[in-house]
């Protein structure tokens, strides 16, 4: 069994999935911290991604970073934001060890503040 890395979005000023907000997945490169682009997706009708963001020969041990477009997200949204907003990127610098694991890496976010852990 090999390992995955999800990931999944909850809109914490409405109490909801934030629905359609981007998210991009880059690797770096631990000597240089060069970064290169892995791929770019949108969250669902739950805040989720529809496929996990690495799974099987993808999912390799290394530094990972994923960002969050909350800025152009909570633009589209009822909520109102200051311009220009006080959370625009958030981006998530986080390691995978195990190749074997589940890495879940989800984002609870306002307007004003963000949290993650790692789920299961």
């Amino acid at each position: 069994m090999t390992g995955k890395l999800t990931t999944h979005v909850l809109d914490t000023a409405q109490g909801c999935p934030a629905i359609n907000m981007s998210i991009e997945l880059w690797s770096i490169q631990p000597e240089s911290g060069e970064k290169t682009l892995l791929k770019t997706v949108q969250t669902n009708a739950d805040g989720r991604t529809d496929a996990p963001m690495l799974s099987n020969e993808a999912f390799q041990v290394g530094t990972y970073e994923l960002v969050f477009a909350v800025g152009e997200y909570f633009a589209k949204q009822a909520v109102k934001t200051d311009e220009p907003a006080f959370l625009d990127r958030v981006p998530l610098q986080f390691g995978i060890a195990d190749v074997k694991a589940h890495y879940h890496v989800p984002l609870l976010v306002s307007p004003w503040s963000y949290s993650t852990y790692r789920g299961s």
